[in-house]
């Protein structure tokens, strides 16, 4: 999953991003709403976590204008201001979550994965595959019953596959998921992670589309 985090503060930040990426996903961090704004604008976020107050605005008024051009990313807001009318005027203008700060990191890793499980339509985050079995909460894949270890880029592609199983994902949508671990990636990149894929959940797991991307079929 790649998580768009805007916080302006170094220390939180960086706390933030890197527990969300050891928790296997990817994460762009932003500390001004103009940044945060652009790359919305041209990358697919599967969930943003949202600072109130940044050094060029108010992170409500970026959450005001996202589900006014209906755009349906799940939002979840972390904060210091703990007012209970800051917390409902989030909540009404669209927020899926309130994390107070200070905050347990592991609590806002478990409160990322509902909202995105909320959103992926999958509230058991078990999910079957013929003989394949992943658990995208706990980040576990099983095939035939035994343990499978995928990498963190693996990991990436499987996710962005299984939340949109049954409908074909391009390769740029891919792609995507790839450059949020902050190093360049190879042309060819999309095919060496689906053929990885392939070898460790098996050949037949990842259906190709010419010319248009790949599909997962899932239940």
């Amino acid at each position: 999953m790649r998580v768009l985090l805007i916080e302006d503060d170094h220390v939180l930040g960086a706390a933030v991003r890197d527990h969300v990426l050891s928790i296997g996903h990817s994460v762009d961090w932003y500390q001004r709403l103009d940044e945060a704004r652009l790359s919305l604008q041209t990358i697919t976020y599967e969930l943003v976590l949202l600072d109130l107050n940044l050094p060029d605005g108010r992170g409500m008024d970026l959450l005001h204008s996202l589900r006014a051009s209906d755009n349906p990313v799940p939002v979840i807001i972390i904060t210091a201001q703990d007012q209970i009318t800051i917390r409902i005027e989030g909540l009404e203008s669209g927020a899926d979550d309130y994390l107070v700060k200070p905050f347990d990191l592991a609590e806002l890793g478990a409160r990322l994965n509902a909202v995105a499980r909320r959103y992926a339509g999958q509230p058991n985050p078990q999910i079957t595959m013929g003989n394949v079995i992943v658990d995208l909460g706990r980040k576990i894949v099983s095939v035939s019953g035994k343990s499978c270890s995928l990498t963190s880029r693996e990991w990436a592609v499987l996710d962005r596959l299984l939340r949109h199983r049954g409908a074909i994902v391009s390769k740029t949508d891919i792609e995507d998921a790839l450059y949020a671990f902050g190093s360049e990636i190879e042309s060819n990149a999309v095919e060496v992670y689906v053929s990885r894929l392939r070898k460790k959940l098996g050949r037949n797991s990842i259906t190709t589309a010419r010319g248009l991307g790949y599909r997962i079929d899932a239940q």
